[in-house]
């Protein structure tokens, strides 16, 4: 007998024919609800994050016997892994940055067939027709063309009511759900190249619930520009009222100065209203298809943690380290710095650097008294020191094994000279000594 002409029983007493899966991919695993080792669900919890795009998927909406879905009615799994999710990080006091919209969902680009099996598709849903909604079956264009009516429902744009009351009833229940908690963030979109009128007015539809909540709400726009001079981001950096923060993860395709230059000039146009400076998507693994490697994952984290940047997250495998023991290893070195410097308080300042190559050396500065230098493959400068008082300490510590060197005494001078020890990625904090230390 085919597995599909069995109907089961959920553990909310509904009956589930397996017919509505047919041309889904199935992972069936035999357990007990009660058994010892039902730790293993966070286990597939986890492979099905790393798969759904390969043919795991779990959708907000209820999915009929017909194997069509109901817009009007919620799916019970989905919100309860989206609360399960946002009790547990907040109990870690892990941050958590909701992407609203990912517009490679409502695509079928290189026969990914997302948009095909996505429930807002008309074929998949028994509340509108392809006539009713403006939407296609189909969208194999990238979704950077913007070719999917998808994302101009709004008022100043289409003012499709048909599509337009679904997306707020699934953002309403969004916002019920997550405001719940202090620690969530809220993204517009997922790498948008779209129309700024679409993500002002999720904007202001996310504010005005909270609001109506008393909930103080942070909210960013990713623009797929790598550029972040661009005037696409500017539409963020310039609203304040809207976006209390911003995303640059886009400037993790950019390598050496440019990377560091580009980080730069946003937080040099926020200073007047400064506001907090994430990058989530911290790209780069050795044998990913985008071409970026190890070493630029660590690069970048390196140049951000030093430009100011309020957050830094390695992207997920296979484009970036995840929580590799790689990734480990950086994350360990930061905070050992953080013990010698408050990271906070730094400032860029490659401008004391002398003798620099091209992506040799990178300078953070802190209230004038300390000084961080990296190093993403060995190197040698001369570090201006004249505007403080020695003697200094150098702490060398070796990124990729997490170890520190035996710290090395520098009498009061104008000029140090800091050799790299190898060619690993190295980072030395120059600080003043405590008293003791120097008896």
């Amino acid at each position: 007998m085919s597995i599909y002409a069995h109907t089961l029983t959920k553990n909310t007493g509904e009956l589930q024919e397996m017919e509505s899966y047919r041309g889904k991919l199935l992972l069936i695993v035999n357990t007990a609800s009660k058994c010892g080792f039902t730790k293993q669900y966070e286990g597939l919890e986890n492979l099905y994050s790393r798969y759904k795009d390969k043919g795991f998927e779990i959708y907000p909406f209820k999915m009929l016997s017909n194997g069509k879905y109901d817009l009007n009615i919620w799916n019970d799994e989905y919100w309860l892994r989206l609360e399960r999710l946002l009790r547990e990080t907040s109990r870690r006091r892990i941050f958590v940055q909701i992407e609203i919209w990912d517009r490679f969902d409502y695509s079928d680009l290189d026969d990914t067939n997302r948009w095909q099996i996505h429930p807002y598709n008309p074929q998949n849903n028994v509340n509108y027709t392809v006539t009713e909604s403006g939407l296609n079956t189909r969208y194999p264009d990238h979704p950077g063309a913007n070719t999917q009516p998808f994302f101009f429902t709004t008022p100043e744009q289409k003012d499709n009511h048909c599509v337009l009351y679904y997306q707020q009833r699934f953002v309403k229940q969004l916002m019920e759900v997550s405001l719940t908690f202090s620690h969530v963030l809220y993204c517009m979109n997922n790498e948008t190249s779209g129309e700024k009128e679409w993500s002002n007015y999720w904007a202001r539809f996310v504010k005005s619930h909270a609001d109506r909540k008393k909930r103080k709400v942070y909210l960013t726009e990713m623009w797929d520009e790598w550029d972040l001079t661009a005037a696409q981001h500017r539409q963020t950096f310039d609203h304040p009222d809207l976006f209390g923060f911003v995303d640059v993860s886009q400037n993790n395709h950019n390598v050496g100065d440019e990377h560091w230059d580009n980080f730069l000039h946003v937080r040099n146009r926020l200073a007047i209203q400064p506001r907090p400076m994430n990058t989530t998507k911290t790209y780069g693994a050795s044998g990913n298809k985008f071409g970026h490697t190890d070493q630029d994952a660590i690069e970048r984290f390196w140049r951000h943690l030093l430009a100011g940047a309020a957050s830094i997250r390695f992207h997920r495998p296979p484009s970036g380290l995840g929580l590799s023991d790689r990734a480990i290893r950086c994350i360990r070195a930061a905070r050992t710095l953080e013990t010698m410097v408050p990271i906070w308080t730094l400032k860029a300042a490659n401008e004391l650097l002398s003798d620099r190559d091209s992506n040799e050396a990178y300078l953070a500065v802190s209230g004038g008294s300390a000084y961080v230098v990296y190093f993403p493959t060995g190197g040698r400068v001369g570090l201006d020191v004249s505007g403080s008082k020695g003697p200094f300490t150098l702490n060398w510590i070796n990124i990729d094994t997490g170890r520190s060197r035996d710290q090395e005494l520098v009498l009061d001078r104008d000029e140090i000279t800091l050799s790299s020890p190898s060619k690993d990625n190295w980072v030395v904090a120059v600080v003043q000594p405590v008293r003791q230390q120097i008896k």
